[in-house]
C-alpha cells in the first residue's frame, strides 16, 4: 500500500485535508508513518528509559530543574485538585521532573506521565511533548489526536521553554488521563502552561545574567515589575547577550538575528539610558520605543556586584559542562581546559580519588560534542578489554586504569592501534580515568610507558571535595537529586549542614550522595536535622601535627582558618598553630 493510501485508510487525509484535525496534528500524523513507520493501529506501551539513561537526562538538565522548580510547584498547586498530571521534558523529550498524585501512580506510569517516560516524536507518535519539540510552539493534543492507541485518553498540552540563547532546552507539559470530549475545554491549560513556561525562562534568564544589565519589558505597566512579559540581558557595550523567547519574537519582527545585536538596533535607547528605568522611577515613566513604532514598558536592573555569585554558564561553558561545579575558582579553571579539550580528539586521562566525579565528567566530554553518538563505558577492575574494537565512533571510557594487569595492557595497545587504522569519522574518543596512584604505578615499571603516554595526551585532576570551596552549592544539588522522586520540600537545619561541611568525605560527591538519601529516608519531617544524618562510614586518623597539606587546604578556604579546621578535622587553635609553625603566618 501507498503511503498516501495508508493516510486515507487511517482516516488522516480526506480529499487532500486534514480530517477533523489541526493542521500541525495532521502533519505530525504524516511524519508518523512516513519517516517513522509507525502504526496507529499497533498500540505500543509507554517508553520509561532506564534507570542509567534517566540519570544522564537529569544531570544534564539540573540547572533548569532547579531554577524552575518552585514556579512548577505552584503551577502544580493550582492544577492538582482538577487530576492533572504536570510533566518536564528536556529537548530530546525525556521526562526530567514530574508532579502527580500517588495514587493514580501505577496508572500515570502506563500512561507515560511518569519520570523518565520518553515522549519524542519518533517514539510515542502525535503527542504533547513531541509536536511541541517539532513545531517549537504551545499545542494541545488532544484524545484521538494521539497517534498510538495507547495515548487516545489523554489530553495533553504543552509549551516549549527556550535557553537565554534561544534554543530549545525543555518543554512544560501538563496532561489528563481522562478529560472532557471538546478540545476547547483545555483552553484553560493552554494559557497556564504558556504563562508558566515563560516565567520559567525568565527566571533562567535572570539566573544566568546576574552579572550584567537585564531589560525587562511589557505591554502593561501594570505587571512590568510583577510579572513582565519579555526580558534581555545585555553586556557593557549593549550587545543582546541573552533573551527569552519572547523578547526574541518582539525584537526580531523581520526574522533577523537578536543575540549579539547591539539593543539601540531594536529599541529607541542605549546600554546609557539603563538607568532611567530603574525602579525608583515611576512605571507610567518609563516608555521604551521599539523602532518599528510599537512601545511598552521597560524595567533595567542593575548588574549584581559580587561577581562571585555568577553562574558557571556565564563562562561560555558548553551545556554539558555547566552543571558540575559552582564558583568553584580550581573547577572553573578546569573546566574551562575541558571545554577547549572536548572538541578535539585528543585522548584524556581523568585522575582523582573515588567518588570525585570521573565518569560524569567523561561523559560531560562526551556530550558536549555533536551528534548522537555511543558513550561505552568498561571497567578495567572487571574484566580486561574487549576486541574487537567498536566502529560507530563514539567515546570509550575506560574506568579504573590502574587496575589493568599486564595482560589487559597489552590488548589495550592492540585496540589503541585498530582504533588508529580506523578512518577518522569511526574512530572512537578514548578518555581513560585513574586514582592518583597511575603516575606512581608507571615510575615504578607497573603500568606500561608508552601506554601511558598515549592516554595521557592530557590530564585532568578533579579534587577532592574536602577542597572544594563551592561545597554548600554541591550539596544543595545533592540534596535536591536526593529528594527528586518526593513531593514535599526539604532542608537541611543549620547544625546539620555544619556537621556536613565538617566531614572529610573520602568517598567524595558519592559519599555525598549516600548520605543524604539515607538522611531523606529517616527524616521524619521536611528539614533534616542531626539525628538523621548516617555516621560518616570511615573515620579519618588523626591528623598529625604538621602535615604538607595545610598550604593548600588554606588555599582553597582562602585563608579561612575555621572553615580549613573543619576540612581537617581539627580545632581552629590547632591549624593557626600549624600556620606559623610553616611559616604561612606572621608569628
Amino acid at each position: 500500500m501507498r503511503d498516501g493510501d495508508h493516510l486515507r485508510e487511517i482516516g488522516l487525509v480526506l480529499d487532500g485535508r486534514p480530517s477533523g484535525r489541526d493542521d500541525f496534528v495532521a502533519q505530525s500524523w504524516r511524519r508518523c508513518v512516513e519517516d517513522y513507520g509507525l502504526d496507529p493501529a499497533k498500540p505500543s506501551p509507554a517508553h520509561i528509559v532506564p534507570e542509567s539513561r534517566l540519570k544522564e537526562h537529569r544531570e544534564q538538565s539540573e540547572r533548569l530543574v532547579a531554577i524552575a522548580r518552585s514556579g512548577l510547584e505552584a503551577l502544580f498547586r493550582q492544577i492538582a485538585s482538577q487530576n492533572y498530571v504536570l510533566l518536564l521534558a528536556d529537548a530530546k523529550g525525556v521526562t526530567v521532573d514530574y508532579f502527580g498524585d500517588p495514587k493514580f501512580e501505577d496508572e500515570l506510569r502506563r500512561a507515560g506521565l511518569y519520570l523518565g517516560s520518553d515522549w519524542s516524536e519518533d517514539l510515542a507518535g502525535t503527542c504533547g511533548v513531541g509536536s511541541c519539540i517539532v513545531t517549537k510552539k504551545a499545542v494541545t493534543v488532544h484524545q484521538s489526536d494521539h497517534f498510538d492507541l495507547t495515548h487516545t485518553p489523554l489530553s495533553c498540552t504543552a509549551a516549549p521553554i527556550f535557553d537565554s540563547s534561544g534554543n530549545l532546552t525543555a518543554v512544560l507539559d501538563i496532561s489528563l488521563l481522562r478529560s472532557p470530549q471538546p478540545k476547547i475545554s483545555q483552553s484553560l491549560a493552554l494559557n497556564l502552561v504558556k504563562a508558566s513556561a515563560r516565567r520559567v525562562e525568565m527566571a533562567n534568564l535572570m539566573a544566568m545574567h546576574r552579572g550584567e544589565w537585564v531589560l525587562r519589558f511589557s505591554s502593561s505597566p501594570e505587571f512590568l515589575d510583577v510579572d513582565p512579559e519579555a526580558a534581555v540581558a545585555l553586556d557593557g557595550s549593549g550587545r543582546i547577550i541573552g533573551m527569552t523567547h519572547a523578547a526574541e519574537l518582539a525584537l526580531s519582527r523581520g526574522g533577523e538575528p537578536v543575540l549579539g545585536q547591539p539593543i539601540d538596533r531594536f529599541l529607541g535607547l542605549s546600554v546609557d539610558s539603563l538607568p532611567d528605568l530603574l525602579r525608583g522611577r515611576p512605571t507610567e515613566d518609563r516608555l521604551i520605543s521599539f523602532h518599528d513604532g510599537q512601545s511598552a514598558f521597560g524595567h533595567a536592573i542593575a548588574p549584581q556586584t559580587d561577581r562571585a555569585l555568577r553562574p558557571m554558564a556565564d563562562t561560555g561553558l558548553p551545556v554539558a559542562l555547566r552543571n558540575l561545579a559552582g564558583s568553584d575558582p580550581v573547577m572553573g579553571n578546569l573546566l574551562a581546559r575541558v571545554a577547549r579539550l572536548a572538541p578535539t580528539p585528543i585522548s584524556l586521562l581523568i585522575t582523582g580519588e573515588t567518588g570525585t566525579g570521573k565518569e560524569r565528567l567523561a561523559r560531560a566530554v562526551h556530550l558536549s560534542q555533536p551528534g548522537a553518538r555511543p558513550f561505552t563505558a568498561h571497567n578495567c577492575a572487571a574484566s580486561e578489554i574487549p576486541l574487537p574494537v567498536l566502529t560507530e565512533g563514539g567515546t570509550l571510557f575506560l574506568d579504573n586504569l590502574q587496575d589493568l594487569s599486564a595482560t589487559g595492557q597489552g590488548a589495550l595497545l592492540t585496540l589503541l592501534a585498530e582504533i588508529e587504522a580506523l578512518p577518522l569519522r569511526l574512530r572512537p574518543r578514548v578518555i581513560s580515568a585513574s586514582d592518583a596512584t597511575l603516575a606512581e604505578a608507571v615510575r615504578a615499571g607497573r603500568f606500561r610507558h608508552d601506554l601511558y603516554f598515549r592516554l595521557a595526551a592530557a590530564t585532568l585532576a578533579l579534587p577532592p571535595l574536602r577542597l572544594r570551596q563551592d561545597f554548600d552549592w554541591l550539596l544543595d544539588r545533592a540534596l535536591r537529586m536526593a529528594t527528586h522522586h518526593r513531593p514535599g520540600v526539604y532542608r537541611l537545619s543549620p547544625a546539620a549542614r555544619a556537621d556536613l561541611k565538617a566531614r572529610q568525605w573520602p568517598g567524595n560527591l558519592r559519599e555525598l550522595g549516600n548520605v543524604l538519601e539515607v538522611a531523606v529516608a529517616l527524616a521524619e519531617g521536611t528539614v533534616i536535622d542531626l539525628p538523621d544524618l548516617p555516621p560518616a562510614p570511615l573515620l579519618p586518623d588523626a591528623p598529625p601535627e604538621t602535615g604538607p597539606d595545610l598550604a593548600s587546604v588554606l588555599s582553597a578556604c582562602n585563608g579561612n582558618m575555621a572553615l580549613a579546621a573543619r576540612r581537617l578535622g581539627v580545632n581552629r587553635s590547632t591549624v593557626l598553630r600549624r600556620a606559623r609553625r610553616e611559616g604561612l603566618l606572621a608569628p
